[in-house]
């Protein structure tokens, strides 16, 4: 389905409740715990991180769906209208079914450009930042860079401390409070980092293909090389001259992994892997989209864990 249908289909369902919405107004501030939503699981695993039990944190997106295209509920509309605090990955991610969601909210607090609207984007390290002009032919590219930033550490931080801040500003009375979480966050994402690095540096340098442009943060951090996509372009499905082209390629270039997300059909990467004596490894791009992935952190152990396998069992 692609953005503009989805954004319809979006509108078309929200106006159905917003009367209801309408009579349902925001409860008024209080020094409890602060509201927040985000739009990823990943966003609400870091600001969980930094919040500890002074906020109660909820995702819109499930870790396994396609952060792309979320089917809006109207129980998302209550539970943005109660919000005192909204995190969004940015970089037009979202732009198929979020901007609606906040719009008929009602909810002032939460509005692009107020206080409680958050883009994590902004702390983040960018890549494949388009040069020139971006249009439709060239599928589902971001103008404003890549938005699967989160999936490398280095990131994670960054946000992670626009979020300490951005709470601190909301709740001063429990700046040192966040401000020591974050401490800790570091600390332990640090050591964390160093071993996920020892764990990769083996194969840096490896050529990888994966399905969709979620990982080039990844790859960077790791020290991966991403020399092709199963997509001829970014949404757009494999092509059958595409496909040919790519097994062509990675015969040449002998490249046998080929990372696929959860949320994309296995049947043109398994044929791809049978034509290259390659293997299918599926990643996951976010926290939850395995049940034992309950955190930032496991989240890189779940991964590592599977790609080594995949590299060590592709040679």
């Amino acid at each position: 389905m692609t953005a503009v249908k989805l954004h319809t289909r979006v509108f078309a369902l929200l106006a159905a409740v917003a009367l209801v919405v309408s009579f349902c107004p925001p409860p008024s501030q209080a020094a409890g715990k602060l509201n927040v939503m985000t739009a990823t699981t990943d966003l609400a695993a870091l600001a969980q991180e930094i919040g500890g039990d002074k906020v109660d944190v909820e995702s819109i997106a499930r870790g396994y769906q396609d952060p792309h295209f979320v089917e809006a509920k109207p129980s998302f509309l209550l539970k943005l209208r109660r919000a005192d605090l909204l995190i969004v990955v940015g970089l037009e991610l979202e732009i198929g079914w979020l901007p609606p969601l906040i719009t008929q909210s009602t909810n002032p607090k939460i509005q692009v450009g107020a206080p409680g609207y958050l883009d994590a984007s902004r702390y983040a390290k960018i890549l494949e930042i388009p040069t020139g002009q971006v249009t439709r032919a060239e599928g589902d590219v971001h103008p404003l860079g890549n938005p699967h930033y989160w999936l490398d550490p280095e990131n994670g931080l960054r946000i992670a401390k626009g979020i300490s801040d951005k709470f601190s500003e909301m709740r001063p009375g429990d700046a040192a409070y966040f401000a020591e979480r974050y401490a800790s966050f570091e600390q332990r994402l640090k050591q964390a980092d160093q071993q996920w690095l020892a764990q990769m540096k083996p194969y840096a340098g490896r050529k990888i293909v994966t399905y969709h442009r979620s990982w080039p943060n990844f790859a960077e951090h790791f020290g991966l090389n991403v020399v092709g996509y199963v997509e001829p372009r970014p949404g757009i499905p494999p092509s059958p001259q595409h496909t040919v082209d790519l097994i062509g390629q990675m015969k040449r270039d002998g490249v046998k992994v080929i990372v696929v997300e959860p949320y994309f059909d296995l049947k043109t990467p398994n044929a791809i892997a049978r034509d290259t004596a390659g293997q299918v490894v599926v990643l996951m791009p976010s926290v939850g989209g395995e049940k034992e992935i309950t955190d930032y952190f496991k989240l890189f152990d779940y991964d590592i864990a599977k790609l080594k396998q995949a590299l060590d069992t592709a040679k």
